[in-house]
């Protein structure tokens, strides 16, 4: 009876385990929608509250077709440039080339919330690369969050990305193939466009081929940061800085419950025994 429960509670772990996954995406923030597009942007849009960005206070932001937004002027560049080095002022869950014209669902964004704090996100959900075409079976669904934290400080908020699928990492206008895979890949990360030390970062796997992909080795849906689930990266902006620890990849929680029912169930084999 005790092996039985046990398994029992493994299993609704499992269960969880998988809705979890499943509901990395947060809902909502889909009260606007850019058109589909290829390379376009939104005029300047309120975020519904103030971000100190390494100093500078903004209220709106540009939300970018590829994969971005950016807090001086839209941005129509499709091949990804180096986070590190840019003069742009952008937040880039995965900045490449999406192109909404002929398949996948266009971009939306607007204002809603996240555990119960005010929040403005942008979907990038089934996206299709360049050049759009309803023939690609590839397609990536991600998620960028800005969460008011004026609650710690006046401007402070937290930068979040989620990810659910990553099918292709270029369009073929940055070299990839039909399938949208190798060329110049995608880069995720931020930049104030200093350069200044601690004004950018990049996650590791930005601009390598397959790194991002599913089953990559730097594989976004895979790992974490600041988080308790897998494809989800929170960065704290506090005081206008940003203080980043590399990602962690850890088991899927599915094999963590499944690891931990066989080792129960083993124990349950050897009290038997010694009866």
């Amino acid at each position: 009876m005790k092996i039985k429960n046990v398994a029992l509670a493994a299993l609704l772990t499992l269960t969880t385990a998988f809705a979890s996954n499943a509901s990395i995406i947060e809902p909502g923030f889909n009260a606007a929608t850019l058109a589909p597009n290829d390379d376009g942007s939104t005029g300047a849009v309120n975020i519904g509250f103030n971000v100190n960005f390494f100093g500078l206070t903004f209220s709106q932001l540009f939300v970018n077709n590829n994969g971005n937004v950016t807090f001086d002027s839209a941005l129509s560049t499709y091949t990804p440039f180096d986070l590190t080095s840019t003069g742009q002022q952008i937040i880039a869950p995965f900045f490449a080339d999406v192109d909404t014209r002929n398949a996948g669902d266009p971009v939306t964004y607007g204002v809603g919330s996240f555990e119960g704090m005010l929040a403005f996100g942008v979907n990038w959900l089934n996206v299709d690369y360049f050049s759009s075409n309803v023939a690609h079976t590839n397609r990536n669904s991600f998620q960028l969050l800005l969460v008011d934290r004026s609650d710690v400080n006046a401007g402070d908020f937290d930068i979040i990305f989620n990810y659910s699928q990553i099918q292709w990492e270029a369009g073929t206008a940055s070299n990839s193939d039909a399938n949208g895979l190798g060329g110049d890949s995608a880069r995720a990360g931020f930049s104030n466009g200093t350069g200044a030390a601690g004004s950018f970062f990049e996650l590791a796997g930005s601009a390598v081929n397959g790194a991002f992909l599913d089953g990559g080795s730097n594989a976004l849906i895979s790992n974490r940061l600041n988080s308790g689930f897998d494809g989800r990266y929170i960065f704290n902006a506090r005081n206008g800085a940003i203080v980043v620890v590399p990602p962690t990849s850890v088991p899927e929680a599915q094999s963590l419950a499944l690891f931990g029912l066989g080792l129960l169930l083993v124990a349950g084999v050897r009290r038997r025994l010694k009866r």
